[in-house]
């Protein structure tokens, strides 16, 4: 991916990062629909993805919401680092596993990617890395909204609740993340010593 193409990708998933925020305080505010200006925002973030004349998107926040983060998914599929992109199990490409923390909030739950199709453990591990650098940002803008959502005493229960599995995910990653790596660091000796014995051959 060339500069200019990865800088794009790079704006549109900040672009989406502030449309979710958008979501977080009509939550709050215990808005169920999305107003036309953010539907129209979402609208535009898809064209500037690649999509022609896509429709406006669903009225309702839960519909919206699950449509920016399919996009973010794209976007997340598109990173040069990322030689294949990420699938969950049982879901098409492109669609987030979504979970349900309470009084009807989702949050995305984030899956570490499987071995690469290239078969370079290098290009893995930076898939990985770049999985759990995501589950990490993703933790720390639960936990901003957490503290807005004290601030405000709207629903700061429920904030609290989405920041604990956006936690959870996180710190899941991170040990899945050291076990792989734990592997790949034996499989790499082992290969090592056998070229070696191979040699004394």
């Amino acid at each position: 991916m060339s500069a200019p193409a990865e800088a794009h990708r790079r704006l549109l998933l900040a672009e989406s990062d502030v449309l979710l925020e958008d979501f977080e305080m009509l939550r709050l505010r215990d808005q169920g629909e999305a107003p036309p200006r953010l539907r129209e925002a979402i609208r535009a973030l898809q064209i500037r993805l690649g999509r022609r004349n896509p429709p406006l998107p669903p009225a309702t926040l839960d519909a919206a919401q699950d449509l920016v983060f399919a996009v973010q998914q794209r976007l997340m599929a598109a990173n040069p680092k990322n030689p294949r992109p990420t699938r969950h199990a049982g879901r098409p490409t492109g669609q987030p596993v979504m979970t349900l923390i309470r009084e009807d909030r989702k949050w995305k739950v984030l899956a570490l990617p499987p071995p690469t199709a290239s078969g370079e453990d290098a290009d893995w591990i930076d898939l990985v890395e770049s999985t759990v650098e995501r589950a990490w940002d993703r933790w720390c803008y639960a936990q901003q909204q957490a503290v807005r959502a004290a601030r405000l005493r709207a629903k700061p229960l429920v904030a609290l609740a989405v920041a604990r599995a956006a936690w959870d995910n996180y710190w899941l990653l991170v040990q899945d993340a050291d076990r792989i790596k734990q592997r790949v660091m034996v499989a790499r000796e082992l290969l090592a010593g056998g070229t070696f014995a191979a040699r004394r051959l």
